[in-house]
Parts: structure tokens; sequence; C-alpha cells
């Protein structure tokens, strides 16, 4: 039988848990913008050094 304060933890433990895992999440899609964003200014870079090169 557990009591209530074990429960209380139980549930702080479980609620830090996919706090945890909502950060973790967030990151990745940044990280995922962060890479294509930096992928479609270089692209844009390059556009834009063929045009000054013809």
């Amino acid at each position: 039988m557990t009591s209530y304060v074990d429960e209380q933890v139980q549930a702080r433990i479980a609620a830090a848990r996919r706090k945890i895992e909502q950060k973790k999440r967030r990151r990745a899609e940044l990280a995922e913008r962060r890479r294509y964003g930096l992928q479609a200014r270089h692209a844009a870079k390059m556009r834009r050094w063929d045009k000054g090169a013809s």
C-alpha cells in the first residue's frame, strides 16, 4: 500500500520526466529548423555568387 506522500512524490517525478521529454523534443525541433535555415541561407548565398560570376 502506498501512502499519500509516496503518490505525490511519484506524481512529481512523472511530471519532471514529462517536462524533460518536452524540452528534448523542443531542442530537437529547433535544431532541425536551424539546420534547414543554414542550408537555405547557404543555397541563397551560392545563387548570389553564381549571379555575380556570370
